[in-house]
């Protein structure tokens, strides 16, 4: 049944977008048309064939390099565990793996960008980078954000190491582990 009233409008507004929202496929068309050209102007001066054996082995030496960045990753985990400890924090696996997903791209830019990131001291620039970023991306976000619940968990060692945990508060106000021994009460959320 309805009363002949009509309902109000709704307006509707769109969230902001964000600078990397906004600009970021601009950015991808731009590097695809260079990479584009890049080809072009290589394969006009030294021929289709010498593109393609560039491609090509962009791509099996990006394979080869993603592949020994996990090796070296899966062998530093394993250390770590037999050791009893955690692995070491750094991005030199995951910036090796990330130059070989480059070079796996077809394109000549997309090459040397991978080639870069595969050198030590440009691995030590950009890891230290993102690091300093990430840490004040950190610590700048608002109460209640992703940020700020990462901040929340983390829990300091009187050595400085940092320990990823959770604390889990009973019904009775108890913290789980402050029991005495013996049997333990099911816990509640």
């Amino acid at each position: 049944m309805t009363t002949g009233e009509q309902p109000p409008p709704q307006t509707t507004t769109r969230p902001r977008r964000s600078r990397l929202g906004r600009y970021l496929p601009l950015g991808l068309a731009a590097w695809l048309v260079l990479e584009i050209w890049l080809l072009t102007v290589v394969a006009g001066a030294a021929g289709g064939m010498a593109v393609l054996l560039l491609l090509v082995a962009g791509f099996v030496a990006g394979a080869v390099v993603i592949k020994r960045a996990g090796r070296r990753a899966f062998r530093s985990l394993n250390e770590a565990i037999q050791r009893g400890g955690s692995p070491e924090r750094g991005g030199g696996n995951g910036l090796m793996m990330l130059g070989g997903l480059l070079l796996m791209i077809p394109g000549l830019v997309s090459d040397a960008l991978g080639l870069l990131l595969l050198l030590p001291p440009v691995q030590k620039a950009v890891s230290r980078l993102t690091g300093r970023t990430l840490d004040r991306r950190l610590r700048a976000s608002a109460p209640g954000t992703l940020g700020d619940a990462f901040q929340q968990a983390r829990m300091h060692r009187p050595d400085g190491k940092v320990v990823q945990g959770e604390v889990i508060i009973r019904n009775d106000g108890q913290q789980r582990g402050d029991e005495p021994t013996g049997e333990r009460p099911p816990l509640t959320r």
